[in-house]
């Protein structure tokens, strides 16, 4: 039997979070949760991270882990705000101490600013197993497969008969993601979604993102191994890891970074907390010239 899984869609970054609850039970996992930010004015808001908190408030559910499938460039993390209210581990990939020390550098963080994915409640590895109730991962005997290549703590949840991927794949119809910030890398993002594929092909999958590909008029977020071979515009229809790097490293070389890349990455690396304010309280996001 598979969790029970209620998706929560944030247009305004196209971030899909997920509540996974044990089917026997009030036991749940919250995915990628978003904290609402506009830059432009500084401010943020807690609409869509309150919708998450309604849902399990009102299901009377018991919220045991805030995963984070990496450190999102495109969102803020919800996690900590959500933990105050509900309760709930944070956790990540152990890699997390790479971003850490890459992103330190960029946005020229003091000594001060730990380094060693301390600020999360679990660091995950390829293997680790997790509890959500009764449920836990049957599928190639674990829940965590470590799956780097958009960033290298991206990790994928595999809880039951369901994968949570992040962003390391889309809907077949709009391919992988990205593997142009620093510590990504296409080569390293093809070996990862290989290893997904491996899974049973009625393995449901659910993704991180939705754009909407050419063509098509609706939002969507779950697919399965399965379509994903058959149909995934850039790894589905049989081409060579060298075909997928040369189309994913071009496609690259076109796109901007995401408009909130800074402050996310600022924030989400410090398991969604803000970084610490001055004498006067006040808190602040850098931004570095020239070097995104």
């Amino acid at each position: 039997m598979g969790p029970d899984i209620t998706a929560f869609f944030d247009e305004a970054s196209n971030t899909i979070s997920y509540v996974v609850r044990d089917p026997n039970g009030s036991a749940c996992a919250i995915i990628d949760s978003v904290l609402d930010f506009d830059f432009a004015s500084g401010r943020t808001d807690r609409q869509s991270a309150d919708k998450l908190i309604k849902f399990v408030q009102e299901n009377k559910l018991d919220v045991q882990w805030l995963l984070e499938s990496h450190v999102h460039a495109d969102h803020l993390s919800a996690a900590p705000y959500i933990q105050e209210k509900v309760g709930g581990k944070i956790g990540i990939g152990s890699r997390i101490t790479d971003v850490q020390e890459t992103f330190g550098k960029i946005f020229n963080e003091g000594t001060e600013f730990q380094r060693d994915g301390s600020q999360f409640d679990k660091l995950f590895v390829e293997g680790d197993t997790f509890h959500i109730g009764q449920m836990r991962g049957d599928v190639l005997h674990t829940d965590v497969l470590h799956t780097p290549g958009h960033t290298p703590a991206c990790l994928t949840y595999i809880i039951g008969d369901a994968a949570f991927v992040g962003d390391t794949l889309f809907m077949p119809d709009f391919g992988t993601a990205r593997c142009d910030f620093p510590g990504g890398s296409s080569e390293k993002l093809f070996s990862s979604i290989q290893k997904i594929l491996t899974l049973p092909d009625a393995t449901r999958i659910f993704v991180g993102h939705d754009y909407k590909a050419p063509g098509r008029e609706e939002y969507a977020w779950e697919t399965t191994v399965g379509e994903q071979k058959a149909k995934n515009v850039h790894i589905g229809t049989g081409n060579s890891k060298e075909d997928f790097v040369k189309l994913r490293d071009e496609r690259d070389a076109t796109l901007g970074m995401p408009r909130l890349i800074v402050p996310s990455l600022q924030v989400n690396m410090r398991a969604g907390n803000m970084p610490e304010p001055d004498s006067e309280g006040d808190v602040f996001i850098k931004v570095p010239i020239n070097k995104l």
